[in-house]
C-alpha cells in the first residue's frame, strides 16, 4: 500500500473530529498528494463527479494486536459489538473510508493539483491510500439498515456563542466550529455539566462546557 496524499484539515488532535464523515459540511480538507502522483491525467474527469469516497489510514490508531469487540461511542462507551459490525479505528489493518463532497481541484505552483474537499473527518495530516468516485447509483442504498446505530438518537447541541467570542475566530471558520460544536464533541461517557473542555480547532484553543441539550461556547484563545 503506497500512500498517495495527505489531506490537511482544521484538527491537530483527534478531540473533537466528527464521528463520520459527512455531518458537518462546512469543514474543509485540501488534499495534497505526493510528488509521484501530480500528474493531472490521474485526475481527467474528477470534476464530474460530485463527491469521493477516501481510503486513508488511521494514523493514530496503528497497532500490534487487535480485539474482537469494539466499544462504539454512539452506545455510550459501555456496550461491546464486534470490530466487524463497527467503525472504530481499532481494527485489524487502520484503515478508514469516508465519502467527502469535492468543491473544487485546484492547480497550485507548488504542490500541483489540490482537491479541495467539505465533510472530511480526520486529524490534519492524515495519509490518504486511494481516492475513488462515488456513484449514487451503485453507492447509495436508501432502504438500507444501520443497525445498532438506528437504535441510538443522533445528538445535536444548541450551541450558545457570545458574539464577542464570534469575532475571535475567522469569519470563514465560523459556520463550521459551530457545526463541530453541535455534534457534542465530548466522549459519550462523560456528561459532567461542570466540566470544561478544550479543543483545538483551526489554531484556536476553544474552551466548553455543556449542560442538557446545550453547549456553552466559554473561551476562545489564538
Amino acid at each position: 500500500m503506497k500512500i498517495i496524499a495527505h489531506i490537511h484539515t482544521d484538527f491537530d488532535s483527534k478531540f473533537g473530529i466528527p464521528r463520520q464523515s459527512g455531518l458537518v459540511e462546512a469543514l474543509r480538507g485540501e488534499i495534497v498528494f505526493e510528488k509521484e502522483y501530480r500528474n493531472l491525467e490521474a485526475f481527467r474527469g474528477i470534476e464530474e463527479f460530485s463527491h469521493l469516497w477516501l481510503i486513508w489510514q488511521f494514523s493514530l490508531a496503528v497497532r500490534t494486536t487487535w480485539s474482537p469487540t469494539v466499544r462504539p461511542p454512539r452506545l455510550g462507551g459501555e456496550e461491546r459489538v464486534g470490530v466487524f459490525a463497527s467503525r472504530s479505528p481499532f481494527r485489524p489493518n487502520p484503515i478508514g473510508l469516508s465519502s467527502v463532497k469535492l468543491l473544487s481541484l485546484d492547480i497550485r505552483k507548488d504542490v500541483g493539483p489540490v482537491l479541495v474537499v467539505s465533510g472530511a473527518d480526520m486529524m490534519d495530516g492524515t495519509p490518504i491510500y486511494d481516492i475513488k468516485p462515488y456513484i449514487a447509483y451503485a453507492d447509495s442504498h436508501p432502504d438500507a439498515t444501520g443497525g445498532f446505530t438506528d437504535k441510538v438518537k443522533a445528538r445535536s447541541l444548541e450551541v450558545v456563542f457570545p458574539e464577542k467570542l464570534k469575532e475571535r475566530v475567522p469569519e470563514e471558520k465560523l459556520d463550521a466550529l459551530i457545526g463541530v460544536l453541535s455534534q457534542d464533541p465530548r466522549p459519550r461517557y462523560q456528561d459532567d455539566s461542570e466540566r470544561i473542555y478544550g479543543m483545538s480547532f483551526a489554531n484556536l484553543d476553544v474552551k466548553f462546557r455543556c449542560e442538557g441539550e446545550r453547549l456553552f461556547v466559554l473561551d476562545i484563545v489564538s
